[in-house]
């Protein structure tokens, strides 16, 4: 049975039990703009002019976020807007996302960046997870991609990147961090505030779209993605995270928006203020909360797991 718009007679193409509401095709993808329109307006606020980097995968969220991001500057004669990729050597998934990537661009006009693992690290995610079976792909993907994605951007002269976080990825990992106690990387979270030295401060413009809202407004608009899913990620520590906010939220509609209320309200505070990572990374020189980052880190443990028997480093 057909259910009426909340706002006007028309048919309503999702309901929203978070809001108690039901919205047509027009007023659904006018609450997205809004919603991405007031993230962007309070996570960057009076905006100089300057690079603006967008992180594009392929996939729906970043598809989103770069049109959303372009939509909200595109006016504006002093503000580039790039788009840059990474190639983390992902067989069978990542060739898909970049095709669509470039499609986008393509669409949109805006120049697109692609840095591939291979040349930058040495090494790829397939590779590294064959030399090291015992370690989740996720852990190291991750950290390299988050590295890579900074350093194109610090290239490219950007103030600011932007992500394809969405509500539910927030959700997550404030909840991860949180029951692990990891109050550090609960305050290194985006969207960041300040320039730390040597990382590009990262925003979240879908901090407050759900994830299928996010689908559906890229289904509506006709952005290209692919909607392909990583063939490591069925191993992801982040899934019972996932399968735990998803059964919360079925049951007490509103949780993804209290967990991160709850993580502004600490930000907010001034209660994780001290929690950065205040060190610099002994060999890549990148903000450490120890001696080596995270991405050095399991760089030296797939380097010499590889280097004596991989055909392809003799």
């Amino acid at each position: 049975m057909a259910v009426e718009c909340t706002l006007c007679p028309e048919t309503a193409v999702i309901d929203q039990p978070y809001a108690g509401a039901h919205l047509c095709e027009k007023h659904f993808l006018r609450s997205v703009d809004e919603r991405v329109r007031r993230e962007l307006h309070r996570q960057i606020p009076r905006f100089p002019g300057g690079t603006i980097a967008v992180a594009l995968s392929g996939g729906k969220d970043s598809s989103v976020a770069l049109a959303q991001t372009q939509r909200y500057f595109g006016r504006r004669p002093n503000v580039k807007l790039v788009a840059i990729s990474v190639d983390e050597g992902i067989a069978g998934y990542r060739p898909a996302t970049l095709r669509a990537a470039e499609r986008l661009t393509q669409q949109l006009g805006v120049e697109h960046r692609i840095v591939r693992a291979q040349d930058e690290l040495g090494t790829t995610t397939d590779r590294a997870a064959a030399a090291l079976p015992t370690t989740i792909p996720c852990s190291f993907c991750g950290v390299w991609r988050r590295r890579l994605l900074n350093d194109l951007a610090r290239r490219a002269d950007a103030s600011a990147l932007v992500l394809g976080f969405n509500l539910d990825d927030l959700a997550q990992t404030i909840l991860m961090n949180l029951a692990r106690g990891d109050l550090g990387r609960l305050a290194r979270m985006a969207p960041h505030r300040s320039r730390q030295p040597g990382l590009v401060p990262r925003i979240a413009p879908l901090g407050d779209v759900p994830e299928r809202e996010v689908y559906l407004y890229a289904r509506l608009t006709g952005l290209p993605f692919d909607h392909g899913e990583c063939p490591h990620a069925g191993r992801a520590g982040r899934n019972v995270y996932r399968e735990v906010v998803w059964r919360l939220e079925e049951e007490v509609p509103g949780t993804r928006h209290a967990l991160r209320r709850t993580h502004r309200e600490l930000v907010d505070g001034g209660f994780l203020e001290q929690l950065g990572a205040p060190g610099r990374c002994r060999s890549c020189g990148a903000p450490a909360a120890g001696t080596l980052c995270r991405a050095c880190e399991f760089l030296d443990r797939v380097r010499p797991a590889v280097a004596p028997t991989d055909p392809e480093t003799s």
